[in-house]
């Protein structure tokens, strides 16, 4: 906002009682209008609704329009490609080169364009081991974003650190400024351009959230394996008896549904590593998926989006009741919720635990042939890792249809991985094979056939094979082998009926489900050709046979 008329704002006079002596000029940031710095949630909230940049629900949450953009954009992602970590990154659709030169080009413009206007700045961490701990400046355009930053980041713990915070990286977010994509080489009037060298991240064009998050995700993909310590695109939760369990999946597959379980603790739902320490969150809160939430299902998400500090994305509410209608996809499928960890009853405070009992991944499987639940050996597991099969879900790419896409995202999570797969592969065999765990393959997706025919499997069933898997239960019960895959498939589990486990009996037509299991087997094998030079011959032997 350029304020021509010298309005004052809620929170205009305490906009610098919290201001870093490391100043924004140091980026580059001169000219701008009022600096909000490290305002408070409550601050943030009035000056959100002072610029009409959201509504307020019946219960108190922040309800916001992220505009045109309600998904992330991967193809206007771009790596600045320089001469330290050019060697490092995996060069592919997920990581496009972006020159020096351009960046520099693009980021004087976005200087100019922040001239003269206020900016919100939230100094934070990521990372809740201080080892890792990274200092990260968040520079956004709009109150609501620097409030999503305070959401989803680590808070600083007093005044004077806040005074005294010099940031390791910073973002800036200007969703009004567009890229040029004639002069800026750019593929559209959206980027969002990480330059690892300068220690920056810029992004314009989008007023899509998840562009924050995933951005300083992705830079800890880039900077943590440099140090021995695995990232992960994961959510963890840690039973009674201290057995931490890790829920690897795309969005949509039940990464966040999945790890509030009322009977273990919440470490985080999203992004973790994995040091010689054990399992950290990088955050401070959970950004989870809402579309069709009800209270009977998932009743701590539900009840985190009713209350006051939660941010909405995209959700539809009645304008005169202010009461939400988290069903209506009219906006899009992909309807976010940010709120803090601490919204969660039983989340863990500290936001760490000890090393993985068990390592779980997550696919949605929209051909509808994959059994629910199966027991990776350490080879089948990096085989999965590497390969991340599932089905994007409506809404979480810019593009995407209402039909779910079958996929293969390298980690479960290739959007965000710099460096080669092999790389995290490495790191996750060596801390497997070191502490033990159990890995695991579930299906969230669907059964008796694919999309449109079959039906998604049900949530109960899913949680009880779970905690049958994370509690040892399913350690003493009978196993066959799947013919086309090679892994374990329990034949039974206690409360869950036995036909569950053979998902060819749900098939109207047997030979039709032969033909689309075989073909999903053979999409597995070529896409993992990409793969076979950089990973082992045992880890190759563990895919699919023909």
């Amino acid at each position: 906002m350029i304020n021509l008329l010298d309005i004052r704002s809620p929170a205009m006079g305490e906009a610098e009682a919290v201001r870093s002596e490391f100043g924004l000029e140091n980026h580059g940031l001169q000219g701008l209008g009022t600096v909000y710095w490290n305002l408070p949630e409550s601050a943030l909230y009035e000056e959100a609704l002072f610029r009409r940049e959201g509504r307020l629900t019946a219960d108190g949450a922040l309800v916001v329009n992220t505009g045109r953009h309600t998904a992330r954009s991967a193809n206007d992602k771009f790596v600045v490609r320089e001469p330290d970590s050019e060697d490092r990154i995996w060069w592919c659709e997920y990581n496009r080169p972006f020159s020096p030169a351009k960046f520099s080009t693009l980021m004087a413009r976005l200087q100019g364009f922040l001239q003269a206007r206020d900016v919100f700045v939230s100094d934070c961490f990521v990372g809740a081991d201080p080892e890792y701990r990274l200092p990260v400046r968040i520079v956004t355009q709009w109150a609501w974003h620097s409030l999503f930053a305070r959401n989803m980041f680590l808070e600083v713990p007093s005044h004077d650190e806040l005074r005294r915070f010099v940031p390791d990286f910073t973002l800036i977010a200007a969703p009004d400024f567009r890229a040029a994509p004639e002069i800026d080489g750019t593929a559209s009037g959206t980027f969002i351009v990480l330059n690892f060298d300068a220690r920056i991240a810029i992004i314009g064009g989008t007023g899509y959230a998840g562009e924050i998050k995933k951005s300083v995700f992705t830079l800890m993909n880039y900077l943590l394996p440099l140090r021995g310590v695995l990232p992960m695109h994961c959510s963890a939760n840690v039973g009674a008896g201290g057995d931490a369990a890790l829920f690897f999946g795309l969005s949509g597959t039940g990464k966040t549904t999945l790890s509030a379980d009322p009977a273990r603790r919440l470490i985080g739902d999203d992004e973790h590593a994995w040091s010689d320490e054990g399992v950290f969150n990088f955050e401070n809160g959970c950004y989870a998926k809402v579309i069709g939430l009800s209270e009977g299902a998932e009743p701590q998400i539900w009840a985190a989006t009713h209350r006051y500090g939660c941010i909405l994305e995209n959700v539809v509410h009645d304008p005169v009741t202010r009461l939400l209608d988290l069903d209506d996809d009219k906006r899009t499928e992909n309807t976010r919720a940010s709120y803090p960890l601490s919204f969660i009853p039983n989340a863990v405070p500290e936001k760490r635990a000890g090393h993985p009992k068990n390592v779980v991944m997550l696919t949605c499987d929209a051909s509808g042939v994959m059994p629910p639940i199966a027991r990776l050996s350490p080879e089948q597991a990096l085989y999965h890792f590497i390969s991340g099969y599932t089905a994007k879900v409506a809404g979480t790419e810019m593009g995407m249809s209402a039909e779910p896409e079958i996929t293969f995202s390298a980690c479960f999570g290739g959007p965000f991985m710099v460096h080669h797969p092999a790389v995290y592969a490495e790191l996750l065999k060596n801390k497997v094979l070191k502490h033990g765990a159990t890995c695991w393959l579930v299906n969230t997706g669907w059964v008796g056939g694919p999309y449109g025919i079959g039906k998604r499997i049900g949530i109960r069933h899913t949680r009880r094979m779970l905690n049958a898997a994370l509690s040892g239960e399913l350690a003493h019960v009978e196993y066959r082998r799947d013919p086309v895959f090679g892994f374990e498939v329990p034949r039974t589990c206690p409360d869950v009926p036995d036909a569950v486990f053979d998902p060819a009996s749900a098939w109207a037509d047997k030979a039709e489900y032969k033909e689309r299991y075989e073909g999903l087997a053979s999409r597995f094998i070529e896409n993992f050709k990409k793969f076979k030079d950089r990973a082992p011959a045992e880890v190759v032997a563990a895919g699919p046979a023909r």
